[in-house]
């Protein structure tokens, strides 16, 4: 009995390695095609998404909007990091088509540009238009593309004040205006400025022209003279002067990143 029972073991044991054989070979298989399935996944959303494109279209403002004629700093900044941060995105093109906007905005988006250059390739494609402070954000990419019909450049600050007193004047209206300091309602329509506050606002907007030309001076290595009159400029001629590296469309663009060392 005794020889019996040990038979009985020796062949439950034999069996019982053949089965976990059998589920290791078998686990290993499908992992194995899991893997493989999983690279092949990976590999298509590689090559078909390799490239983001990111649109900057409209006046371009410090919102959380993108679309209806504005570009907001907030949705093109986080866009830039997502991009810069994902392994799949091998680089990043902007598509500029905007007549620019506020300054404090642009300077928040080149942040962010900033931000994706020191991770991926930063390559800018204008359209009809790149002007002021879309061009502002355009001076920081790697490298820019345009139209020979492109219009840029304007690099400067612009401050429009409505006065509307006279015509409420002439209908008869009068407005009422408490305030806590002499200059509290310096920009409102319903009066003209004082030559106080003309020679005030000319000083911000100076300071805020400064920043940028001596942005895009640094950025870029063009004679600022050439630049300094805030005159808008098209493509071909902003490429001679040095404010733009190449003429293309979008698709040139998008086939630079990919030769982009």
């Amino acid at each position: 009995m005794g020889w019996l029972a040990g038979e009985v073991d020796r062949i439950n044991r034999k069996k019982m390695r053949r089965g976990w054989l059998k589920y290791f070979f078998l686990g290993g298989i499908t992992a194995l095609l899991l893997a493989a399935i999983v690279m092949a996944a990976v590999w298509t959303v590689s090559e078909e998404f390799s490239i983001s494109v990111i649109r900057v279209e409209g006046t371009i403002v410090s919102a959380n909007v993108n679309g209806n004629g504005y570009a907001g700093s907030e949705y093109i900044g986080r866009e830039l990091r997502a991009s810069a941060d994902d392994p799949l995105v091998e680089g990043i093109v902007l598509r500029v088509n905007s007549p620019g906007g506020s300054p404090a905005a642009a300077q928040e988006i080149i942040r962010d540009i900033e931000y994706a250059k020191e991770r991926k390739p930063v390559i800018v494609s204008m359209g009809d238009i790149a002007t002021s402070a879309a061009y502002h954000i355009s001076s920081h990419a790697d490298v820019i593309y345009a139209n020979p019909d492109t219009m840029t450049g304007s690099i400067g600050t612009i401050w429009t004040i409505f006065d509307y007193s006279k015509s409420l004047e002439d209908e008869g209206v009068s407005v009422d205006v408490l305030k806590s300091g002499d200059k509290k309602d310096i920009t409102s329509p319903y009066r003209g400025l004082t030559d106080d506050e003309r020679v005030y606002l000319q000083e911000l907007v100076n300071e805020s022209s400064e920043i940028f030309i001596d942005d895009v001076v640094a950025q870029r290595g063009v004679e600022r003279s050439i630049i300094e009159d805030a005159r808008p400029i098209r493509g071909d001629y902003a490429q001679s002067i040095g404010l733009v590296d190449e003429m293309g469309n979008l698709f040139d663009a998008i086939n630079a990143v990919s030769a982009y060392p």
